[in-house]
This record gives C-alpha cells, sequence and structure tokens, in this order.
C-alpha cells in the first residue's frame, strides 16, 4: 500500500518545484517599441529651449540611447559644462557639451559606435553629437556645434584609429540656435579642468532643467492642382 501510494504523496511537491522553477525561470526582455524615421525632443535649459530633430532611421543607435535617456528622465537636472571656442574661421567657431559626466546614478551603459560615413550625418552647425572617449565608449554625454566640424567624421584616411571612426553625430537643431549661442558665451574658468579642456570648463554651468520627447508637426496638406479645363472649340465657319 505504501508504494502505491507514494507517488500520489509526493505530487504536491513536485508541483511545487514546478511552480517555484518557472517563477525563476528568467523572463525574456521586452522588445523596444520601434522609433520614428525622426524623434523630436525640447531641452529645456536655464537659458531658454533647444528643440532638436534626431534621425533614428539612419542613426538608430545613437538615437535609441538618447531616447532612453530621455525617457527615463535620465537628462532631467544635467547641465552644460564646457564650451570649447575655436580662435579661426567663421565665428563663432566651436561646440557646447553636456551631460551626465560618468554620474552612477544616470548613466545607462555605452554604446556601439555609429561613424559618419555609415550613417551620413555629419557634423554640420547645429548638430548634436555624442561625447567620448575612445569608439564604443559614448553614453550620456553630448554636443551641439555652432559651426560646420568636418573633422569630426570619420575618416577612412586618417592614420590615427580615433581619426578613421571620428565622432557619432545623430541628429541637429531644429530651433534654439539662440539659445545654445547664449551657452557658448557664457564666462568659462580659468583653471577648471585637464588637458585640452583646461579653460574650456564653464563657470557657472548652466542647468538642464527637462528634455522631453515632443511631436513633429505634419507636413502641411497641399491642395490637388486644378484639372485643367479645355477651351470650347470655335464654331464652324459658314463659308
Amino acid at each position: 500500500m505504501t508504494l502505491r501510494f507514494a507517488p500520489l504523496a509526493a505530487a504536491p511537491l513536485l508541483l511545487a518545484l514546478a511552480v517555484s522553477a518557472s517563477a525563476a525561470a528568467p523572463k525574456a526582455a521586452p522588445k523596444p517599441t520601434p522609433l520614428p524615421d525622426t524623434v523630436r525632443v525640447a531641452m529645456v535649459t536655464e537659458l531658454g529651449t533647444i528643440t532638436l530633430d534626431l534621425d533614428a532611421k539612419a542613426a538608430p543607435i545613437t538615437t535609441r540611447n538618447f531616447v532612453r535617456y530621455v525617457d527615463q528622465r535620465r537628462f532631467d537636472g544635467i547641465a552644460f559644462y564646457r564650451v570649447m571656442r575655436l580662435k579661426w574661421g567663421e565665428q563663432p567657431n566651436g561646440l557646447v557639451q553636456a551631460g551626465t559626466r560618468g554620474d552612477p546614478r544616470r548613466a545607462l551603459p555605452p554604446i556601439a559606435h555609429e561613424p559618419t560615413n555609415v550613417t551620413g550625418v555629419l557634423h554640420k552647425a547645429g548638430a548634436i553629437s555624442m561625447a567620448r572617449y575612445t569608439p564604443g565608449t559614448a553614453a550620456g554625454d553630448f554636443s551641439i556645434l555652432l559651426s560646420d566640424m568636418p573633422g569630426l567624421d570619420a575618416d577612412p584616411n586618417a592614420t590615427t584609429d580615433d581619426g578613421k571612426a571620428g565622432f557619432a553625430a545623430f541628429g541637429h537643431v531644429v530651433e534654439g540656435m539662440d539659445v545654445v549661442r547664449k551657452i557658448y558665451d557664457v564666462p568659462l574658468s580659468a583653471t577648471l579642468g585637464e588637458g585640452v579642456m583646461r579653460g574650456q570648463m564653464i563657470e557657472k554651468p548652466v542647468k538642464v532643467l527637462t528634455v522631453r520627447r515632443v511631436a513633429v508637426p505634419a507636413p502641411p496638406a497641399v491642395a490637388p492642382a486644378p484639372i485643367p479645363i479645355p477651351a470650347p472649340a470655335p464654331p464652324p465657319s459658314a463659308n
């Protein structure tokens, strides 16, 4: 009798183990929601609002990374902390830089590098581009350009790996370049910063209050062209 009922007695234990194993099994991460080809974000700073269009079609890895920071509110409260002013060429010439600066409370893992010779998104005036150390280390810091800076584009003929890779531009300013210029013009510290960044650090960093996605306005409807009506034929001649 004991042998006959032993499997039945063990059944609850087996069921419990099965349920426990099922609960412990890791769940597959949800697939990210596809992004539209263009993602528009509004960056509200102490000096005004900068609106950017991010090119998710051409630079999907870089754009999705930036959007994760936006959607998770990781950019709220960061600051523009650096201005690079180039003394040559048409002025203003250079860039402004902002981001998480490696803050572990804000930073997400670094992303794969998307070079400009692959994306086609170049470092023109108004472009937004990821800051990094070596290629593949970009995370939560970015620059906005005041001028065309082709030296930041990927150059397959460069003599260094860094020059060959260039930096990853992934969008551009559509409104608020006047605000970018205000940030560019703020006082800099003569002592802060190390190496080439010494003298480029903002004395009083410009705070970013919020960064949010906003809708891209639909293009205006185009009225259909009128169908031409042929002129009536002249009446036949009496002659």
